[in-house]
């Protein structure tokens, strides 16, 4: 049975980007936090040709009601015209680490 915590994987062209995308959707309170891992090499296919960039990538932690705003939030912000934003559902995890994921990713006005 899956919990109401979700994992959103987010590239970003550099760790600039990241820490600003990250440090904006924590201090709102959209996630509860964000990973950071550096040196992803993405080869993907854009506009007919085959890339290869290396990109940082973004883990981010929140719950199943924030994953709309988290969502809309990180493409208003993102410099990328098609942003990678893929929702994982988490099916288990350490509950005492659920319940901290749940009781930080609270929208802050």
């Amino acid at each position: 049975m899956a919990t109401d915590v979700r994992a959103l994987l987010v590239t970003a062209p550099d760790g600039e980007v990241a820490d600003s995308l990250a440090r904006a959707v924590v201090g709102e309170g959209l996630a509860a936090c964000v990973n950071v891992v550096p040196g992803v090499v993405s080869i993907f296919r854009w506009q007919g040709e085959v890339m290869r960039d290396t990109e940082v990538l973004m883990v981010i932690k929140t719950t199943d009601g924030n994953v709309e705003p988290l969502r809309a939030r990180v493409v208003e912000l993102h410099p990328y015209e098609v942003p990678e934003v893929l929702v994982l559902t988490v099916d288990a995890g350490h509950e005492p680490y659920l319940d901290w994921v749940r009781g930080e990713a609270v929208p802050r006005s």
